[in-house]
């Protein structure tokens, strides 16, 4: 197991023992009882901050500097954009008539199948419609990073040591299965995020483990310890990325741009360090297993020493940590109060927080040089709440919220980044991107920062659109031409103080028709009582008018220091007030005082918040934090604070800043698409007016791509790519999305949410062997049915009209043409079916031989032969 980091700190880990208790705790309740003393063996329990003289500093001079933006706006070139804002108005009106004219012309020898077809295709203008408007004004943004630092970070009379005015971020990682989510994946990402370039002592991690295995917690344990060399590694030869797995598997030569002559040393040596990390990781489960086994027969040979009947004591086979003590969370043998859905919440700090100051390194004999660079972690936490029979823990958004609370005991940063366990930090600079948008002007009025998706472990080709770039740099960025992007799950950094309900400063209540009010600006400061933050306007469906003191409680809980720690997150997540024209901002240096220490009744206030019943009779999850009801939690969150008035940025960085690691098929593919789209084309009866205004709206089509591809960037394969996967999503995902929905609304029926398995990326022969992986699943049916249907009608079409007397080819060339272009579009999903080496598994051909008898039939009984038809 990991060692701890030296020093005199005492080892505290923390366990919720009864809930029962807990929940009846007074005030001065004895703390002894729910922390117990571990023998360091994970990491740090209590830490305390150095004390700083550096207070009641004036800065003046700090004024006195030339203002600079933090970001910068450009729009896409007129050039560009007028013509395509034209071509899209021209098709809108050839739409229109298109539609006319199939509404005034029936197909009277299928009505049902007309009824259907127009019905299809007056859907598909209409989210067409909804899909184009926003993407008439899209826009791009830029960073300043320079002036970022120069604002924050230099050194001054005041601040002679040029200490950061930065505000705190505290960084999530969800993680519930380390069987679906390999903990060495799960370990680089968190790697990742420990060599990030940000003021250390203003980091600080926290990674849910949902499932309370004990392997998650090892493997983090053994992470930090790796990290103790991995992250001064990377801050001396400026490593890019930061996650050692990614960073070892790069094709380029390692000594490209390093200049100092210690560099291939000390990479030689941090590679091997590092092939022993994951041989330890890798060999968890047998380590524990054979502790387990070590433990339980000694207690059990313990138990038998004084028993006259050996038979009589039956040892529980219980789950042991390194230190000798019962693990709190899921039993590898599980049992009561032990197990998924049932076991104690659990908070260990697996490094300590940072000192105030640079701790350098030295040099050691044999090993690295780690003089002149900052050996400092940020702080690293490991959190699983705790989870009861008869209590319904939502998920994902569930886990999220707890660590919105535990986080706000224990760090209380006032933005938040929300990482995946996959979703490893690529770009070292991207929190500090992210600042400079919170951090500019205006900036108090953004709610979240949201990233791009990148991938790794994907082919080529993108068979899949696993990239999904046409979403993320078309969509995403036209939408921040309006209120902003929508939040997408990962990658995203939030304002603390626009999760907990709050609207926005300067924010327009809009009352009747036209009329509009502003509402107050927040007025917080760190030392506003209970009282001043519940007068602020705060979403409730029953305000308390008489004691508005009695509000937040009851929709944030009973922890009165959570509901302390609001006031202060909205303070310290202020833009400096450097300017005139900076609204609601917080004065230079107010954030260069170290946080107060992290004592022992702090930790076991953050364990209360993360029990099972905290959030009774309160509004988390209804209007505070992520909002529960859906497994598309991320997109309602988003909406929410879009609701009040929030707006959002899009933040493109030239070097990408996060990156998945997970390589996905098509099976894992398809159920992750949970939007709704569907479409189908029905071929009518060909005539001059149909083939123009089809003509017409292809090339205005053609012409709107091209355009779209050349203000968003991308490449034309990537936007091929993702037409064909929103054909084969809308003909599966989509739909079956629609009926899940349909029946929860109606017949009460709860969505199941699905863990999709991550890839540790350990098969050196074929790094996309994942991809050709094929699972069978209920949402191939209708994409195979629509490819059967297509290659029947062409095989059948083609023969009736070959072996007719008078061929009537105008109508297979018409039919054809719209049979290829449909199987263009599925090509991707018929190659997926083939797996590796084109080898098809024999569910394939069952349902192929069935469906095909199905539709032949069908064909029949709606078109007969003639003969049968004379009869």
């Amino acid at each position: 197991m990991a060692s701890s980091s030296s020093g005199s700190n005492r080892q505290v880990s923390l366990t919720t023992t009864n809930n029962v208790s807990l929940k009846s705790q007074s005030t001065d309740f004895d703390h002894q009882r729910w922390l117990f003393e571990s023998k360091g063996k994970y990491g740090i329990g209590n830490a305390c901050w150095q004390d700083d003289d550096n207070k009641g500093k004036s800065f003046a001079e700090f004024m006195d500097k030339p203002w600079k933006p933090l970001t910068r706006k450009t729009s896409v070139p007129a050039s560009v954009l007028s013509p395509y804002r034209v071509l899209v108005a021209i098709r809108l009106v050839t739409q229109f008539f298109f539609l006319s004219w199939r509404l005034q012309n029936p197909n009277f020898d299928a009505m049902w199948l007309w009824g259907v077809s127009i019905s299809c295709e007056i859907w598909f203008a209409f989210s067409w419609l909804l899909d184009q408007l926003p993407k008439l004004n899209p826009i791009n943004r830029a960073t300043d990073l320079v002036a970022l630092k120069d604002k924050f970070e230099s050194t001054s009379m005041d601040n002679p040591k040029g200490r950061s005015d930065l505000p705190g971020v505290d960084v999530f990682i969800s993680t519930a299965d380390p069987d679906k989510e390999p903990p060495l994946v799960t370990a680089n990402t968190i790697l990742s995020i420990l060599a990030v370039e940000y003021p250390i002592e203003k980091v600080s991690i926290y990674i849910s483990d949902d499932g309370g295995a004990i392997l998650t917690f090892e493997a983090m344990a053994e992470a930090v310890s790796f990290g103790n060399l991995w992250v001064p590694f990377c801050r001396k030869h400026n490593i890019e990325p930061r996650n050692p797995d990614s960073y070892f598997s790069q094709k380029t030569d390692p000594t490209k741009n390093k200049k100092r002559p210690d560099f291939v040393k000390d990479h030689r040596w941090i590679k091997r360090e590092y092939d022993e990390f994951k041989v330890r990781i890798n060999g968890l489960p047998d380590v524990i297993k054979k502790r387990c086994e070590r433990y339980n027969h000694r207690e059990e040979m313990e138990k038998n020493h004084g028993s006259a009947s050996a038979e009589a004591v039956q040892n529980t086979k219980a789950t042991w940590m390194a230190d000798g003590t019962h693990w709190p969370g899921t039993w590898l043998n599980p049992v009561a109060d032990h197990k998924k859905g049932d076991h104690a919440g659990i908070i260990q700090l697996m490094s300590k927080v940072p000192e105030t100051e640079p701790v350098m390194g030295i040099e050691d004999e044999g090993k690295l040089d780690f003089r002149d660079v900052d050996v400092r972690l940020p702080m690293f936490v490991y959190v699983s709440r705790e989870k009861r029979p008869g209590y319904d823990h939502e998920k994902k958004a569930g886990a999220m919220n707890s660590l919105v609370r535990a986080s706000a005991i224990l760090s209380n940063g006032p933005f938040i980044l929300n990482l995946d366990c996959d979703h490893y930090i690529y770009n070292s600079m991207a929190i500090r991107e992210g600042m400079c948008f919170m951090m500019d002007r205006g900036g108090d009025r953004i709610c979240f920062i949201q990233f791009p998706q990148r991938f790794e472990g994907i082919d080529p080709s993108d068979r899949y659109a696993n990239h999904n770039t046409v979403f993320f740099d078309e969509n995403m960025r036209a939408l921040d031409g309006l209120q902003g992007p929508v939040y997408v799950g990962t990658g995203c950094m939030f304002r603390r103080y626009a999760l907990y309900g709050f609207s926005p400063p300067r924010a327009i209540e809009y009352s009747g028709i036209v009329g509009q009010k502003k509402k107050p600006a927040a007025t917080l400061s760190p030392n506003d009582s209970l009282k001043a933050v519940s007068d602020q306007d705060v979403e409730t469906t029953a305000p308390n008018e008489e004691h508005p003191d009695l509000n937040l409680p009851k929709k944030f809980g009973n922890s009165t220091m959570f509901v302390d720690s609001i006031a202060v997150a909205e303070y310290q997540g202020r833009p400096l007030a450097d300017h005139v024209s900076v609204k609601n901002g917080r004065p230079p240096g107010a954030l260069l005082d170290p946080r107060p220490p992290l004592d022992a009744p702090t930790v076991a206030e953050a364990i209360g918040v993360i029990s099972c019943w905290y959030e009774e009779n309160t509004e988390w999850g209804e209007r505070i934090g992520w909002i529960y009801g859906s497994v598309t939690e991320d997109v309602v969150t988003g909406y929410r604070m879009h609701n009040r008035g929030w707006r959002s940025i899009y933040c493109i960085t030239k070097r990408d800043a996060f990156r998945g690691t997970a390589p996905i098929n098509l099976t894992d593919r398809l159920h992750q698409v949970l939007r709704w789209a569907t479409g189908q084309f029905i071929v009518p009866n060909i005539d001059a007016t149909f083939l123009t205004y089809l003509l017409l709206m292809t090339i205005t089509l053609c012409l709107i791509s091209l355009l779209e591809v050349k203000w968003s960037g991308i490449a034309l394969e990537e936007w091929w790519r993702n037409e064909q996967f929103w054909a084969i999503g809308g003909s599966s995902a989509h739909l079956a999305a629609v009926i899940q929905g349909l029946l929860k609304v109606t017949a009460g029926i709860e969505i199941s949410f699905t863990l999709t398995s991550k890839s540790a990326g350990e098969d050196e022969d074929d790094v996309y062997a994942d991809l050709y992986v094929v699972k069978w699943s209920s949402l191939f049916v209708m994409p195979l049915t629509i490819c059967i249907t297509n290659i029947v009608a062409l095989i059948m079409g083609t023969a009736r009209t070959l072996f007719s007397v008078i061929p009537q080819w105008n109508k297979l060339v018409g039919g054809a043409f719209f049979s290829f272009w449909v199987l263009a579009h599925m090509y991707p999903f018929m190659k997926g079916l083939m797996g590796r080496k084109g080898k098809v598994t024999t569910i394939i051909y069952v349902w192929t031989g069935i469906l095909s008898i199905t539709v032949s039939l069908l064909w029949i009984s709606i078109s007969p032969p003639d003969d049968t038809a004379k009869i």
